[in-house]
């Protein structure tokens, strides 16, 4: 799979990413890192399982078999977006294990989609590289939002701005640790869903949103509808496929947020 565009393939309990966007966190990782073509993540977490060796697949945890979805990545394994044919974009979806449990550890139930007026969002089966984002993560986005958010960066900065992302795709457990760190600060659950929308709700698990910033501001405040970065985006961004999803007085419950920007297709938007 090598000379193939860096892209993360998802499954439900686990991602695989390519070897060399990794960082290793002790030397043993980092020796499978450097000859692995693949490294299956685990994602509630984020601990490497094992890396995809030319002579097979070399465990990184013990009892890598009793892995919770450890079945699901290594068929995934077997199948990858650069086996398809050319100009096949078409990207699935993953199927919506596990929404009640993650709404259950919150306090949550169905209501809360009800309540909101947000839809549920499932996870993509692959994401793509769409470059990297203010913290040098690298930013997975939807393949045809990761194309647009290029050409959307590209312009600005013709334009004499720079844009920054801040964060693009989060899976489902993803979201679900957001609260659990702010819990852990001791935030209550109503007031971090002023800002995150629940697991399973939020347009970042689709791969076409992302949040956006520019040097000198602070990643997700209110300010950053003052700077030039944002004018630049309120007058151009729609003619790139993307709008601000959380305006003021919004239905949701969600704060104003400037920095929220979600794509869709320009002839969808225009529907």
């Amino acid at each position: 799979m090598r000379g193939q565009p860096d892209i993360l393939v998802n499954t439900a309990e686990i991602e695989l990413w390519p070897h060399g966007l990794l960082r290793a966190r002790s030397n043993h990782d980092a020796r499978a890192l450097a000859r692995a073509r693949h490294v299956l993540r685990r994602k509630r977490d984020g601990r490497y399982l094992a890396a995809d060796l030319p002579e097979g697949l070399l465990p990184l945890v013990p009892r890598l078999a009793r892995e919770p979805g450890i079945d699901a990545a290594l068929d995934a394994l077997e199948w990858h977006p650069g086996h398809r044919r050319p100009g096949i974009e078409r990207v699935g979806e993953l199927p919506l294990d596990r929404l009640h449990e993650r709404l259950e550890a919150l306090g949550l139930d169905d209501s809360y989609g009800e309540r909101t007026g947000l839809a549920l969002v499932a996870e993509p089966e692959w994401l793509a590289l769409a470059g990297f984002d203010r913290f040098r993560r690298p930013l997975w986005l939807h393949t045809d939002a990761a194309r647009a958010w290029r050409h959307l960066q590209a312009a600005a900065g013709r334009d004499g701005v720079v844009l920054e992302a801040i964060s693009g795709y989060r899976s489902h457990d993803y979201q679900l640790g957001i609260f659990e760190r702010k819990r852990a600060r001791g935030l209550g659950i109503a007031d971090i869903l002023a800002v995150n929308a629940a697991p399973g709700y939020s347009e970042h698990h689709s791969g076409f949103a992302l949040d956006v910033g520019t040097p000198g501001e602070p990643p997700a405040e209110e300010t950053f509808e003052s700077t030039p970065a944002f004018a630049w985006l309120t007058n151009n961004a729609s003619g790139y496929g993307f709008t601000m999803s959380y305006p003021r007085d919004n239905p949701h419950g969600i704060v104003y947020e400037p920095w929220h920007w979600h794509w869709a297709p320009v002839d969808a938007m225009a529907d």
